[in-house]
């Protein structure tokens, strides 16, 4: 009995060490091609952990399969850790030089890392070896545009164009980047509003001019109005100043000698981003007129969700006879970019500033108005992104400001266009 019982526990003792030497195995002793391929079906099945173990153990046995050693960092660099990404890549160029994917797979990395002037010296290196190679061109571009240097990254990535003139991406990126060189915009904005009764067809007209710089932007504007028989103008600038990451503001002010405007209208507001891509903003307006002054207080709540865009804004313009509320809901479906998207909204409640285009009769009537609408617009942009247009058509059940209780429709069709330029 005591035999037998010696015996198994040497069998057990005898197991467990060779468990224990399996598991203590430190180099790699099966079929390095296959076991590469189980490693990249774990990478691409979100196992990536996994993934790098094997490739690493591999990597005991062969440390200069360079293609298991790019794909490892490759796969550093999926993960963000571009530092040891950086280090296998590092490696096999040292062995050799003139391997080209990894160069590229390098240079990507410095580009993620937001390392661009790194990008940029590999990418010359690089070129030194493969002279005028249109992916590594491409890269050097992206470097110099990450670098803030433009034109730079133009010229490069004409050098691509001039002898692969069909490179796709190379076309898409050239006209994003003119698209971010012309920091200069002209347009026009053209509207008619149609009466169901009383009132003939009144006309409005806007020409801007815009400039983007490093502190914001900036707008000035001049509306021409003809209604009532009347014409009149008024001159506007909005800015867009940055303050921070994530902080910027509005300030508007506007001057008119005419009636058809507010004789001074002046307002500022706060936007601020939050997480899961919200967005809040408070703030005012001013409108004086000849024999008053109406305060409008405004905020809203944004949120980009994919390619859509939500926006919920309120007015609120206290008065004599109690506060005014007004709000409106806006829809954005985006395609390829901000400047191309089909727009739905619809609102409830009169605002003299979002409606001060049909502002009719005196001031504390128009306040207490009731109003709903719905709009609807296009915009898209030429091919090289230069030219923008837009159509919407608008729908307003008011209620009329002499004959309180009673409604008139007003039918909105506004056409726009700009072109953009260095």
């Amino acid at each position: 009995m005591i035999s037998k019982i010696v015996t198994k526990l040497a069998f057990i003792f005898l197991f467990l060490f060779a468990f224990q030497m399996v598991g203590q195995e430190k180099k790699f002793s099966g079929d390095p091609d296959s076991s590469f391929k189980t490693a990249r079906d774990l990478a691409f099945n979100k196992q990536r952990k996994q993934a790098q173990d094997t490739l690493v153990f591999i990597l005991t046995k062969y440390p200069d399969y360079h293609d298991i050693r790019e794909f490892l960092g490759t796969t550093y660099s999926w993960d963000e850790e571009y530092k040891k990404a950086g280090k296998e890549f590092a490696y096999i160029l040292d062995k050799d030089s003139k391997r080209k994917s990894t160069w590229i797979a390098s240079i990507k990395n410095d580009l993620w890392a937001n390392t661009p002037f790194v990008a940029l010296d590999k990418s010359n290196d690089a070129l030194k070896f493969f002279p005028n190679d249109p992916e590594i061109l491409y890269l050097k571009a992206n470097a110099y545009e990450k670098a803030k240097n433009p034109l730079e990254a133009m010229s490069t990535i004409q050098l691509v164009l001039d002898k692969n003139p069909d490179n796709q991406e190379a076309k898409d990126f050239k006209i994003n980047l003119n698209k971010s060189l012309s920091q200069n915009t002209i347009g026009i904005n053209s509207s008619v509003d149609i009466y169901s009764d009383t009132f003939d067809p009144m006309q409005y007209y806007t020409l801007r001019y815009g400039r983007q710089t490093k502190y914001g932007s900036i707008i000035a504007k001049v509306n021409l109005n003809r209604r009532f028989g009347e014409n009149g103008a008024q001159y506007e600038v909005d800015l867009y100043p940055k303050i921070t990451k994530g902080l910027y503001a509005y300030v508007n002010f506007g001057l008119a000698n005419s009636f058809l405007f507010p004789e001074m209208r002046y307002g500022a507001e706060l936007y601020k981003s939050l997480p899961k891509s919200f967005e809040i903003s408070a703030g005012f307006r001013t409108l004086k007129y000849d024999t008053s002054t109406t305060n409008i207080y405004t905020g809203s709540v944004g949120w980009y969700t994919g390619n859509n865009y939500w926006s919920f804004r309120t007015y609120l313009t206290p008065g004599d006879s109690g506060t005014s509320k007004s709000g409106n809901l806006i829809f954005r479906k985006y395609r390829s970019d901000a400047d191309n998207y089909l727009e739905l909204s619809a609102g409830m409640g009169y605002s003299p500033e979002n409606n001060q285009n049909n502002n009719i009769g005196n001031f504390t009537q128009i306040i207490g108005l009731k109003s709903q609408k719905i709009n609807t617009g296009y915009y898209f942009s030429s091919a090289n992104k230069r030219n923008n247009w837009g159509t919407q058509f608008g729908v307003t059940h008011q209620e009329k400001s002499f004959d309180q209780g009673n409604y008139f429709w007003i039918y909105t069709l506004a056409l726009t266009w700009e072109v953009k330029f260095k």
